[in-house]
């Protein structure tokens, strides 16, 4: 357990599910057979990625830019590298790449993503003038097609088909609002976690598996809401990448409340620590023992130490 929380008072009245993931059910990615190489994606407007396949010969890099289908309709993506153990995924998510992004398309992508910022005041004054309660997260302008996304967040569902007629006498292309939730809102618009680092959602993966409250009892963590929630108000997506770490960690170390004899006294398990190694037990004539756990051993079903 972290120093950090060993002064930490849990509240039970806390409703901690409140902070977990409307699904928090274990899913298992497929065991995929896919041609290698085969490449990760990023869509930088969402921060979404994507897994897809090149047509033959077509070389790529991390950095370049291709065309690429989306859920939205065709797009640009940002090639982050290949991937050899893709993640949260299945076949049908895997798509063709249609071709690598020339100079033109390139200049074009400067374009819309000017027409972007443009567009910002003119949504939110819209907004204003419809007296709805949205908050503009992100704008994008479709890179092949006449379409424009409005990602927005609300506390309620909006009804926001008079605002749709208005902006599309506005834009002259096909309007598409997307309400999406707290976490997505923090994917999108990125920022820095408790630990110093970039959102997870952000710069890691957006294909992490839903976060529970089991992952932070199992990590031994604090279940205080301020400790194990991020900025968007859930429980922080580390927990549910390092959760696999920790189930495998464990497997080779003894459980708190394990008793067991050493040096002549009966002693039981308080703590264990799998990322230091370390395990803390508390014997019955009042020594606190912390005990690297390379020293345990099974034999039988009981738990010694060397």
């Amino acid at each position: 357990m972290s120093d950090i929380f060993e002064t930490d008072i849990d509240d039970e009245s806390e409703n901690l599910s409140a902070l977990e993931d409307s699904d928090v059910r274990e899913t298992e990615s497929e065991n995929l057979v896919f041609d290698y190489p085969l490449y990760h994606l990023k869509l930088d407007y969402s921060s979404e990625t994507i897994y897809s396949r090149a047509p033959d010969k077509m070389q790529l890099k991390s950095g370049d830019f291709v065309i690429v289908p989306t859920r939205y309709g065709k797009d640009m993506a940002r090639v982050l590298g290949t991937a050899k153990r893709p993640l949260g995924i299945k076949q049908s998510d895997i798509v063709m790449i249609d071709r690598k992004a020339n100079e033109a398309d390139l200049k074009r992508r400067e374009e819309l993503i000017q027409k972007e910022r443009e567009a910002f005041p003119i949504f939110k004054e819209k907004v204003a003038n419809h007296k709805l309660d949205m908050k503009l997260v992100e704008t994008h302008f479709l890179f092949d097609e006449q379409k424009a996304l409005f990602f927005f967040s609300s506390d309620s569902r909006v009804d926001f088909r008079e605002l749709v007629k208005d902006l599309v006498s506005v834009f002259k292309m096909r309007i598409e609002l997307r309400q999406i939730g707290v976490r997505d809102e923090s994917r999108i618009t990125g920022g820095l976690g408790v630990c110093g680092r970039p959102f997870c959602c952000h710069g890691v993966s957006d294909k992490l598996r839903p976060v529970s409250i089991k992952m932070a009892k199992d990590q031994n963590l604090s279940l205080n809401s301020m400790k194990i929630s991020g900025q968007c108000g859930r429980l922080l997506c580390c927990l549910s990448y390092e959760y696999d770490w920790y189930n495998e960690a464990r497997k080779s170390l003894p459980n708190e409340g394990v008793r067991l004899s050493y040096d002549g006294t009966d002693f039981r398990i308080t703590e264990v620590n799998p990322l230091t190694s370390m395990v803390k037990m508390l014997g019955e004539d009042g020594r606190l023992l912390e005990v690297n756990a390379k020293r345990f051993y099974r034999d039988g079903n009981r738990w010694k130490i060397n």
